[in-house]
């Protein structure tokens, strides 16, 4: 185990932390000896993934744990469709391994590169209106405790700590490992169109109960969306080509769009024409290919994001008046708006705990104003019922998600007995937990 005193950001940049010391520990019992450190020295600590949050839940003002070194025996039962790994391997890493034992993901975001632990610890999420957050994927956990006891959970063990630490925020303690229930690696058809909004809106049933997974983004200033259904077929019988893939996912979606970012924020009176052409760019297409290539496509621009999970029967509601708050924002908005929808689960702090929900994430582009706009967004998704996803940005306290959550007592009980000296205590944990 090796340490030393570094600076950290994430992703986007908006956020910042120098700890006074940061470990990369190599096993699980350097990670009890990195907590009973942090607990002698009277200081807090917390592990970080790869930064993908735009919340400071990875935020270490005390000590730091990086658990990208950290090894833990991998195991794959191909029979039982069951896999072992470190819970700092990186989704990425994971699906290739995966696909090598012909086992896949049931279900992904649209990014690979985070952390098994802080995809979970934050209630990552693809789409599929008959499919739940990734944490629903697990069948067991290991984590170092507040106290530095190793404590294994699952359905048939340690219950309550296996409901609680699912999405766990890093509250309860350090993930070291994980089991993840997958199933045989499958194919995916992918269709994207342009359409009307109010025709999607129409008969939002048609779209995610006829589709596995379906999402669509809205372009402000228009009444135009890109719809995505990915859809499980036999055969990779329609891959894209390489030049397709390489316009549409990398120069269109990354480079030109970057570009045209630039443009707007440099010019704001222009974003809504940039935003027109932007939805008229990106034309239909069909594709197969490996599941997590379909799902996963990379993201080289640049931006902040807040995202809510509200009640599946509100989602038409929140659009409207999201159209509206954009009109009348002071400053523009350059990011098209992603809505995207999951089951109900039992995972006590899941943004889908009990319900099926619709998500609505909002973005904007790095360097542009974005406070008022997700400010005025997040009053509307709360008087809806929604709850914002954990590792984006959002100005909820505990006060206030404690009606959101009808676990969150159980929660807290499950975090003070396991962390009772609150070592893995941040500013965002105070903020959204209390102290």
């Amino acid at each position: 185990m090796t340490g030393t005193t570094a600076t950290w950001s994430n992703w986007a940049g908006n956020q910042h932390s120098t700890a006074l010391l940061t470990v990369r520990p190599r096993s699980v019992s350097d990670v009890v000896e990195a907590v009973r450190q942090a607990a002698a020295a009277g200081r807090t600590v917390r592990a970080t993934g790869s930064g993908h949050s735009f919340t400071a839940t990875a935020v270490a003002d005390g000590h730091r744990i990086d658990l990208a070194e950290l090894e833990t025996d991998v195991s794959v039962d191909v029979a039982r469709r069951l896999v072992t790994v470190p819970a700092g391997m990186t989704l990425h890493t994971l699906n290739e391994l995966l696909a090598g034992h012909g086992l896949a993901m049931p279900n992904l975001g649209d990014i690979d590169a985070q952390t098994i632990a802080g995809a979970l610890s934050t209630g990552t999420h693809g789409t599929g209106a008959k499919l739940g957050c990734l944490s629903t994927f697990v069948a067991g956990l290991t984590l170092v405790t507040g106290t530095g006891e190793v404590l294994r959970c699952s359905a048939e063990e340690n219950r309550d700590v296996f409901d609680a630490a699912r999405v766990g925020l890093g509250a309860v303690g350090v993930l070291v490992e994980v089991t993840l229930r997958c199933v045989d690696a499958f194919v995916l058809r992918a269709h994207e169109r342009p359409a009307p909004l109010a025709e999607v809106l129409d008969d939002l049933p048609a779209l995610y109960e006829t589709h596995d997974h379906a999402e669509f983004y809205w372009f402000p200033y228009t009444d135009r969306v890109q719809v995505k259904t990915n859809d499980r077929v036999p055969a990779d019988d329609r891959p894209l080509p390489g030049w397709r893939g390489w316009l549409d996912d990398e120069f269109l979606s990354n480079t030109v769009f970057a570009g045209a970012c630039r443009l707007g924020r440099a010019v704001p009176a222009l974003a809504p024409t940039i935003s027109a052409v932007s939805a008229r760019a990106l034309t239909e297409r069909t594709y197969t290919g490996r599941s997590d290539r379909v799902f996963c496509t990379p993201r080289r621009v640049r931006f902040v994001e807040m995202e809510y999970g509200l009640p599946r029967e509100a989602l038409p509601t929140a659009l409207a008046e999201l159209r509206r708050i954009v009109d009348r924002l002071p400053f523009k908005v350059l990011f098209p708006v992603e809505v995207r929808f999951t089951a109900a689960d039992d995972i006590w702090l899941s943004h889908s705990y009990g319900r099926d929900s619709a998500y609505i994430a909002v973005h904007q582009y790095v360097g542009m104003p974005y406070e008022p706009y997700f400010r005025a967004f997040e009053q509307v998704a709360t008087e809806l019922g929604g709850r914002p996803h954990w590792g984006k940005l959002h100005w909820r306290d505990a006060e206030s998600l404690a009606t959101a959550y009808p676990r969150f007592a159980d929660f807290q009980s499950v975090r003070s007995r396991l962390d009772p000296h609150n070592l893995f205590q941040n500013p965002y944990l105070s903020q959204v937990l209390g102290s």
